[in-house]
C-alpha cells in the first residue's frame, strides 16, 4: 500500500511475515497531522494482520530520520482546540505503537528531533547509525516535550530526559543515546539495512504467541498513557499559541 501527497508519503512492503513501513516528508521527514494519522492507522492495521509477526519502521532518504512536528502546521494553529488536536496526533501514534500486537523494530539512519525522538522511544528495538544524533528542541520554541516525555523517560530515564529537555539547542550523540538505552544497537550506514533485516528475520522465526506475550510484558505499567498523553497534548496545544512560541517558530523557519 502506498500514498503520496503534499502531506508526505507512507509505504508498506511485505517480506514473508515482516512488514516494513516507510514514512517520508520533504521537510526532513517531519510530521504534518495527516501523515501522523496515516501512520497510526497503518500501525493499527498491521497489529490486526495475522500474516505479520514483526514490523520495521523507517523513514525515507539517507539523512534525517525525523524532525518532529510540522512547523508549517504549528503556525496555522489558531486556538487551543486546534492545538490539542494537532498534538493528539502524536498521542494516538505512541499509543498505537504501544498497543500494537507486533514487535516494532526502528531503523534510524540519521538525526531525530522532538517528536522523532518520541517515535524512536516507542519502538521495541532500535538500530541506529553513528550519525543518528538526537535533540529535544521543544523548550526553544516555547513548548515542551510533554506528549512524548513518558515514552522518552521510559527508555532513557528521567534524568537523561531532563538533560535533553533543559538543553534544547544541544545535540546528544548516537553513542550517548546507545549508552542510555534509546538505541539497542549501532551499525554503520553501509551495514544498517542488512543488520535490521537479519534481526527482523531472526525475530520473525520465533513463536508468534511468545512474541505477543513478550510485547505485553515490555509495555506493562503504561496503561495510564491512554489518558495521560492526551492531557499532555492539551498543555502543548495551549502553549503553542503564546507569543513566545509564535515568534520562535517564525525564527526557526527563516
Amino acid at each position: 500500500m502506498s500514498s503520496e501527497n503534499l502531506n508526505g508519503s507512507l509505504e508498506t512492503s511485505f517480506q514473508n511475515t515482516i512488514a516494513t513501513v516507510q514514512f517520508g516528508h520533504p521537510a526532513s521527514n517531519s510530521f504534518p497531522r495527516a501523515l501522523l494519522n496515516q501512520l497510526t492507522t497503518e500501525i493499527n492495521s498491521l497489529s490486526r494482520d495475522e500474516n505479520v509477526s514483526v514490523i520495521i519502521l523507517k523513514s525515507e532518504g539517507n539523512r534525517a530520520f525525523c524532525s518532529g512536528a510540522s512547523f508549517d502546521e504549528l503556525l496555522q494553529v489558531e486556538n487551543e482546540e486546534q492545538g490539542t488536536e494537532f498534538f493528539s496526533g502524536f498521542a494516538h501514534l505512541l499509543n498505537a505503537m504501544r498497543n500494537c500486537n507486533k514487535l516494532i523494530i526502528g531503523r534510524v539512519q540519521g538525526k531525530a528531533v522532538g517528536g522523532g525522538v518520541g517515535i524512536i522511544s516507542a519502538c521495541d528495538y532500535v538500530f541506529a547509525t553513528p550519525e543518528s544524533a538526537i535533540k529535544l528542541s521543544e523548550l526553544a520554541i516555547g513548548i515542551g516535550p510533554f506528549v512524548i516525555e513518558p515514552a522518552v523517560s521510559r527508555k532513557i530515564g528521567k534524568t537523561a530526559m531532563t538533560q535533553m529537555t533543559l538543553a534544547p539547542h544541544e545535540w546528544k550523540s548516537a553513542e550517548w543515546a546507545f549508552e542510555k538505552g534509546l538505541y539497542s544497537a549501532l551499525s554503520d550506514s553501509v551495514n544498517l539495512d542488512q543488520d535490521v533485516e537479519n534481526f527482523a528475520q531472526k525475530l520473525s522465526s520465533y513463536n508468534p504467541e511468545a512474541l505477543f506475550e513478550m510485547k505485553k510484558i515490555i509495555w506493562e505499567g503504561t496503561e495510564q498513557w491512554e489518558s495521560l498523553l492526551f492531557e499532555r497534548a492539551a498543555i502543548t496545544g495551549k502553549l503553542v499559541l503564546s507569543d513566545f512560541s509564535r515568534n520562535a517558530l517564525l525564527q526557526f523557519k527563516k
